[in-house]
């Protein structure tokens, strides 16, 4: 009861905050901050002239809001977003203006309208604290902290107010905008709101647009040093039909006739002379190599440690070579999924896209990602596998894996703040710690 208590007051205050830095500039706040002082101080008029200032200030507002109120900006915007962006990097994107009246317009700036961060009650009951020192135990237990860590995660960027150019009668004007996200996933956009400040600088004339829009921001990735798996290639059920004939044997089988769709540069042109028909040779290529990449999804709610997995394994995605293999990603969500990138199969980008969207999975075991990996381990020659925590389920699973003769690179991912830190593997899984996962990949 306290805790959704606490919840509504902090969903109040931040509509407030946010409807407050929207309408007023930041003279106009500071200038708000004066009028409540005065006002409290010059309560009593006969020890103090505190009084007049508020009397100026009141004044000073409702001139501003009444012209805000009458002057509001008329102007037509459209935002021009890239395909994609990447945690940590800065995207630039484009915003048009454009002046539908016949009189010039000037002053007029642009306010990005973010999608709703504030989350739900359940996502801020069940989120964990961010971990962050400083805050004192009643902080913690209000649950502050943690409001202010899940808006700013959920909005996953920031954009300061942009000015746009003086516009002439029915002209155009372009602002180049750029924004750097914070997270992995969409960036959604509600629309944009023109603003044009009162003549006194203390609060703005708003206009809203709609104009709902998305940005896939992709996991952060880091520098991986070349990983050979001593594993070798397989054989992979379906042959070339099925892996898009990246099969790399080089064993001749047989010649025989040309049939339509055969490359031409396995036309044998002796046969071919010597028989008047087209002739080519015909190759064994049902043996390839196959890595895995397995991402474990596993923890109760999404924190620092599950974002910095997800990076490693969105770093070996894009590092693997993929130009004659396959790469196989493995996860558990609402159910067991298995994508595919590779010549011919898939590109790397898309399975870059899919890690910027996973999720972690709280309603099913360990052994369901298990039996996923296991069940694909005779087309596999060799897989890094990329863990949250280590426990029973997790050490019975890489000791499978090496019973099976499958060549692993283990990485686990930790958090020093998290108790048990102490009791984790040997020398045998490699640790990559929260905060340091670039020093940690550079030292593989």
């Amino acid at each position: 009861m306290v805790r959704r208590l606490f919840y509504r007051a902090f969903r109040l205050l931040s509509g407030i905050q946010h409807r407050m830095r929207r309408r007023f500039t930041p003279a106009g706040l500071l200038a708000l901050g004066a009028l409540v002082a005065s006002a409290v101080v010059g309560l009593d008029t006969n020890q103090t002239l505190a009084y007049q200032a508020f009397a100026f200030l009141a004044a000073l507002f409702a001139i501003s809001l009444a012209w805000s109120a009458r002057v509001r900006p008329r102007a037509e915007a459209r935002r021009v977003l890239p395909r994609f962006g990447s945690a940590g990097a800065p995207v630039a994107y484009r915003v048009l203006v454009r002046n539908p009246t016949g009189r010039p317009q000037a002053g007029l700036t642009v306010l990005e309208d973010f999608a709703d961060p504030r989350p739900s009650f359940e996502e801020f009951s069940h989120a964990p604290e961010p971990g962050q020192p400083g805050y004192d135990w009643l902080d913690r237990a209000a649950g502050y902290s943690r409001w202010v860590w899940l808006v700013a995660r959920r909005r996953g960027a920031v954009v300061p107010e942009q000015t746009v150019p003086a516009l002439g009668p029915r002209g155009e004007g372009e602002v180049r905008v750029e924004l750097t996200p914070s997270r992995r996933g969409f960036v959604r956009f509600a629309g944009l709101t023109l603003a044009r400040p009162d003549p006194f600088g203390l609060s703005r004339a708003l206009t809203p647009v709609p104009l709902p829009q998305s940005l896939l921001v992709l996991p952060k990735r880091y520098p991986v040093p070349p990983v050979q798996l001593p594993g070798r290639r397989k054989f992979q059920q379906g042959g070339v039909a099925l892996a898009g004939s990246v099969g790399d044997s080089e064993e001749f089988v047989a010649l025989r006739d040309y049939r339509p769709g055969d490359p031409l540069r396995r036309i044998h042109w002796k046969s071919w002379a010597r028989v008047g028909k087209p002739i080519v040779k015909e190759y064994q290529d049902e043996f390839f190599v196959r890595h895995a990449l397995v991402l474990d999804t596993f923890l109760l709610a999404e924190s620092d440690l599950f974002e910095d997995a997800v990076s490693v394994a969105a770093s070996f995605a894009y590092a693997m070579p993929t130009q004659e293999s396959l790469l196989d990603l493995l996860f558990v969500g609402p159910e067991a999924y298995c994508f595919t990138a590779g010549r011919g199969v898939g590109p790397v980008d898309r399975m870059l896209e899919i890690l910027a969207c996973v999720g972690v999975c709280r309603d099913k075991p360990f052994r369901t990602l298990h039996q996923l990996v296991v069940s694909r381990c005779a087309s596999l020659s060799g897989c890094v596998v990329v863990l949250v925590a280590w426990d029973e389920a997790r050490r019975a699973f890489a000791d499978h894996l090496a019973a099976l003769g499958v060549p692993a690179l283990v990485l686990l991912v930790t958090d020093p703040r998290r108790p048990g830190t102490a009791d984790l593997p040997g020398a045998h899984v490699r640790r990559l710690q929260v905060g340091r996962i670039a020093e940690g990949l550079a030292a593989l």
